[in-house]
């Protein structure tokens, strides 16, 4: 028998038809939708008379443009207001789950997936939503999909797809105090270019990686997008089926037991063969910071800028565009840089994890008056354990409030956005040109980093606060 890779796995037991010369119909078992890209996908299933086929395979949430505040009232913003009405329309209309505004279980859909129990190994998952990647952390292929596409999963709960190329991710060693699995992966697209695995579907692998919680392995996996992945993924184990374990209700002893019978065989074969393999030593990596308008853009806290592209002119070009509008300058050093904002949340950093680093490091210590911070925890239940927990009181002491749940400043498709000009400091996955507002500039970092921002008003490597 062949060996095969992870994502070959997964994907060949999926594959209902292959069309000679072109796509395959992939069968999914888990649908996420949320109220931005669903709209039209409900409308061109009415507009041709069809229902969902099954509804039970999908999940949906109110998460992009709802407010982080006053969440009891009506929404304020007309479009916003309308987009969550119709998906709370069509949920009902169509007899989807939805964890809808004010629901206890409310939140970003990436978070509440894995934290509910929903995202499980060796699924299929897609969502209207590019970093659906993020559920690959539980040894899942999970990518985002068009609204056309998110149509045709309600229709017939299957996808045409074109099967992509396998890459291997090997992180070894052992991580320097300070540096997060959000250093690492923006280490690793930094490394790549923001194009450099495009094409691929990527599985990470190696000590490292074995080491790292769930939380943080969704944060890798949420950002392999950002290099042009088609998705990213981490082999289920030990780890995996603890968190699960909690997370998995109505499953008796002998039903847990088949179940992790089956997820224990999702890993790649001894001595396959991926269409491309790349290592990477742990001990390189440093807490990293995005100086650009792309992921790929990123050095060390503690670095300077490149005094090029490092690509054919054109490139240099867009290298140089990028830094005039962050107004830096090739060769500048960014520690200790003035910055306006702070931004906690996301599906890449709001979960629990997140904000426990983030307390750890301004615990007994104060923000600084020139930031702004908004905390937002990533659903309901991480907002609930950061209260059971203390960190609110913790956050509270040292100057910062928490917000509510939502993808908030991450797109900034709501009230939470960054002023034109004005510097962030954030968490979430994407720098691009007015991502976080008309004008804003940001700066992609861990939750350690930011907590440093968040203290001293300025760019400051998160080291230097870590006994």
């Amino acid at each position: 028998m062949k060996a095969k890779t992870l994502f070959e796995k997964i994907w060949d037991s999926h594959a209902v038809y292959s069309i000679e010369d072109g796509p395959e119909v992939l069968y999914i078992d888990q649908h996420y939708i949320h109220e931005v890209t669903s709209p039209q996908a409900f409308k061109g299933l009415d507009d041709r008379g069809i229902k969902v086929f099954r509804p039970k395979r999908t999940l949906a949430t109110a998460d992009h443009n709802i407010p982080t505040k006053d969440q009891h009232l009506t929404i304020k913003e007309e479009l916003s207001r309308l987009q969550v009405e119709k998906l709370t329309e069509n949920c009902k209309k169509h007899k989807i789950n939805l964890f809808g505004l004010n629901h206890k279980k409310n939140g970003i859909v990436h978070v509440i997936g894995p934290e509910l129990g929903f995202t499980r190994p060796g699924m299929t998952i897609v969502c209207g939503d590019s970093h659906t990647s993020t559920h690959g952390a539980f040894g899942t292929i999970a990518f985002g999909i068009g609204t056309s596409e998110v149509e045709m999963v309600l229709a017939t709960q299957c996808l045409l797809q074109t099967k992509p190329k396998t890459m291997r991710i090997n992180v070894n060693g052992d991580l320097k105090k300070g540096v997060t699995s959000k250093d690492i992966i923006m280490y690793i697209i930094a490394k790549l270019t923001s194009g450099g695995a495009t094409g691929y579907f990527v599985e990470y692998a190696g000590t490292a990686i074995e080491k790292l919680s769930m939380e943080a392995r969704m944060t890798i996996c949420n950002m392999s997008i950002e290099m042009g992945a088609r998705g990213g993924l981490i082999a289920p184990d030990k780890i995996t089926f603890a968190y699960l374990k909690k997370r998995i209700g109505k499953l008796t002893d002998k039903e847990w037991e088949s179940q992790l019978r089956k997820w224990k065989k999702l890993k790649s074969d001894p001595g396959v063969k991926f269409d491309k393999e790349i290592k990477i030593q742990a001990s390189d990596i440093n807490p990293m910071i995005t100086f650009g308008t792309n992921p790929g853009m990123a050095i060390t806290v503690t670095g300077n800028i490149p005094l090029s592209g490092g690509l054919e002119d054109k490139k240099d070009e867009s290298f140089l565009k990028s830094l005039n509008y962050m107004g830096f300058k090739p060769g500048d050093k960014l520690a200790g840089r003035k910055v306006d904002y702070v931004f906690l949340g996301s599906c890449t950093n709001g979960r629990i994890e997140d904000f426990r680093e983030f307390a750890s490091l301004v615990k007994g210590r104060k923000k600084a008056s020139n930031i702004t911070a908004l905390l937002v925890p990533g659903s309901k239940l991480v907002e609930e354990q950061v209260k059971r927990e203390g960190l609110l009181e913790i956050l509270n002491d040292a100057g910062f409030e928490l917000r509510q749940p939502g993808c908030s400043s991450c797109l900034a498709m709501n009230e939470d956005k960054i002023p034109a000009g004005k510097y962030a400091v954030s968490t979430s996955n994407r720098n691009f040109e007015g991502r976080q507002g008309p004008g804003a500039r940001t700066l992609l970092a861990s939750p350690l980093t930011a907590a440093a921002a968040a203290i001293t008003g300025k760019i400051t490597d998160p080291s230097e606060f870590i006994n």
